[in-house]
């Protein structure tokens, strides 16, 4: 690769000069720029990052922690990171722990290695180390969906509760009174929010909280068919199953299906996230849609934001999910 040396050489110009076009720091004369344009454009001269950021001590980078890059939800939430980072002048270093604690806190160990200009975390779970690591290091977070105990940074979140709380009152709507519950691992924020706003919706429907119908799964197709199947042998079977992610509620379907259980006429199912592959399960999967490429935008602002004004107030956003109907529920089958 060419150096700086070499292009102020072939210009005829300092190495200073160069840096100076570079960055448009200094007027230049227009001659001398010129001819160091042409000759970095010559020898397909590309300037190294990583002096310019010991210089300015910015290196325009933005790290991501995510638990598990399978799950499509993350990869709708990144493009949002991503499309607005990009906007911003900032590049995304994505890091996955595949749910592993230990991983995630050596991975945010190498990020800050790579003297990253802020993190963005949405966490795999509690550990103390973690929450060592980040309460004790100054770099510029956002969490994503899940608080870390003991750690002050701005946090971005949809309702949980209330989705939980729309989806079921969506059930109870159409007469459903026998409604399961798929729920995600019980350490998350987010599908305790989202169990929460069920029971709460059974309580005020005035219906008994029956604990068989409540099963915590890990938010995978292959968890939420293990599920459904245990629901679906009950004697006293559901007729309808609220899915806290959609994953978990494709498999489900699958479940059904391989027992000959019909979506929707006997047994009505609801999703969470509104991923796109929602749309096109069979049938078409009724889901709360949580506003995604949102959270990644908004995401991304604040964290530039937070990297420009360290001690401006702690920011704390919650954004409103939506009910999307499609074809995998309706009444419950008459008998």
């Amino acid at each position: 690769m060419a150096t700086m040396k070499q292009v102020a050489e072939k210009a005829r110009v300092s190495t200073t000069t160069v840096s100076h076009v570079i960055n448009n720091t200094r007027v230049v004369s227009e001659d001398a720029r010129e001819r160091v344009l042409s000759v970095i454009q010559e020898l397909r001269y590309i300037p190294s990052a990583v002096a310019r950021s010991l210089k300015n001590d910015r290196t325009h980078t933005l790290g991501m922690m995510i638990p598990n890059n399978s799950n499509p939800y993350f990869a709708e939430v990144i493009q949002g990171i991503e499309d607005a980072s990009f906007k911003l002048g900032y590049n995304i270093i994505l890091c996955n722990s595949y749910d592993d604690p230990k991983k995630q806190a050596a991975y945010i160990r190498v990020l800050m290695e790579k003297r990253i200009d802020g993190l963005i975390l949405v966490s795999s779970g509690t550990d103390e180390d973690l929450t060592e690591l980040l309460a004790n290091e100054g770099i510029p977070k956002v969490l994503v969906d899940r608080e870390v105990a003991g750690v002050v940074a701005d946090l971005i979140e949809a309702d949980h509760v209330q989705g939980g709380y729309d989806a079921t009152c969506y059930l109870l709507g159409l007469g459903h009174k026998k409604i399961a519950c798929v729920a995600g691992p019980e350490t998350l924020l987010p599908s305790g929010g989202r169990v929460t706003g069920y029971l709460r919706a059974l309580q005020e429907a005035e219906i008994s909280f029956n604990p068989a119908y409540l099963i915590h799964s890990d938010f995978t197709s292959q968890g939420g068919f293990n599920a459904f199947q245990e629901l679906l042998s009950k004697e006293d079977r559901p007729t309808a199953i609220f899915a806290s992610n959609d994953l978990m509620a494709i498999g489900g379907i699958c479940a059904a299906n391989q027992v000959n259980v019909k979506i929707p006429q006997q047994l009505s199912v609801i999703g969470y996230d509104d991923i796109a592959l929602a749309s096109f399960s069979t049938p078409p999967l009724t889901t709360i849609s949580q506003p995604k490429h949102a959270i990644g935008q908004l995401t991304a602002q604040i964290l530039v934001d937070r990297i420009a004004h360290p001690e401006a107030p702690m920011r704390r956003e919650m954004l409103r999910s939506q009910l999307i109907v499609r074809q995998s529920t309706s009444p419950p089958e008459l008998t």
